[in-house]
């Protein structure tokens, strides 16, 4: 287990549990029915294997990966066991995971000797970029950081209005101006009141309208810039949130804000509701981003930080 034990215990390690069901219900059904009693990895194996990750939504690219590097190892040991072979899957699913490349992706606090760590966070609307913001700063207080949140998505009335309930709900302060105010004065506002207020943590909400990616590119870079003026190495964290239960159509968001801006995390959302729980493996694996926090629930804990050994280890055990 790479996360120390408080920071992923038995509570967290039920919710991702309970949240991964719907996912691995029909994903080990699969499992299950391709290796049954098989002692040899053979055509059928393999055809039915990558039947049931193309099934959790894990994508015909990342699958031919996992599939192709199973049937290297089988040529040099060819008769295995089910339970050999159920573990052969697993190394290889991890193996397409990102590691992450800081120890705050292994806690909710900021690295050493960069205060306010700022992160600035990126996605279309409904993915639950405000709720994940509002989630992530009830984490990080619960960790004892002081969090400043920005809102900054200023052309949606429903984002400000979201994050001030957000901000009230979990008892840090909020930089907010006038619908259709520009999105760089809040971010430069947030990251100067942040400064003033000794914060650990500065969380900006920015907008999530896909429609014109130049436009997006313009403005992110354009905020980018204005809160460099206060902290030249910030953002320090360009986090992308994507809805786990839209599967492929995931993907094509990562792809598109990969190309609007440098996404360094990803979090994804709403894993608990769907089946497609394999999304995950696709985008790590496509856009060699770490996923740092996953989404298993409504509750105010229930987002999570990643660690790949738990996910997949879920991903193969039924709650009981």
């Amino acid at each position: 287990m790479s996360f120390l034990g408080k920071l992923f215990g038995k509570k967290e390690k039920e919710s991702l549990d309970q949240g991964l069901q719907k996912t691995k219900e029909g994903f080990l059904a699969k499992i299950t029915k391709a290796i049954a009693g098989k002692t040899t990895i053979d055509e059928e194996v393999l055809d039915n294997l990558e039947e049931a990750l193309v099934g959790a939504d894990v994508g015909i690219e990342t699958t031919i990966k996992i599939i192709e590097r199973i049937e290297k190892r089988a040529k040099d040991n060819k008769y295995v066991g089910t339970s050999e072979l159920n573990a052969i899957l697993q190394e290889e699913i991890k193996g397409v995971l990102v590691d992450a490349p800081e120890d705050s992706y292994k806690s909710f606090t900021a690295p050493p000797g960069k205060k306010p760590y700022v992160i600035l966070v990126v996605g279309v609307n409904g993915v639950g970029k405000t709720t994940t913001i509002g989630k992530l700063a009830y984490h990080y207080k619960a960790a004892g950081m002081n969090v400043v949140l920005g809102a900054a998505d200023t052309f949606r009335a429903a984002a400000v209005d979201q994050l001030t309930i957000w901000s009230e709900r979990v008892g840090v302060p909020i930089v907010k101006q006038a619908m259709g105010s520009d999105p760089s004065a809040v971010a430069y506002d947030t990251v100067a009141s942040a400064v003033s207020k000794n914060a650990d943590i500065v969380l900006i909400d920015t907008a999530g309208r896909l429609h014109n990616k130049i436009h997006l590119m313009e403005e992110l870079s354009k905020i980018k810039r204005v809160i460099q003026k206060i902290i030249p190495d910030a953002p320090h964290e360009v986090m992308l949130v994507l809805d786990g239960s839209t599967g492929q159509n995931a993907v094509e968001q990562a792809r598109q804000f990969t190309a609007a801006t440098e996404v360094t995390a990803l979090s994804i959302t709403k894993l608990d509701g769907t089946a497609k729980g394999g999304v995950v493996l696709a985008i790590a694996d496509q856009f060699k981003i770490p996923v740092k926090y996953i989404g298993v629930g409504e509750k105010i804990e229930d987002l999570i930080l990643f660690d790949k050994d738990e996910f997949v280890d879920s991903l193969f055990k039924l709650v009981d």
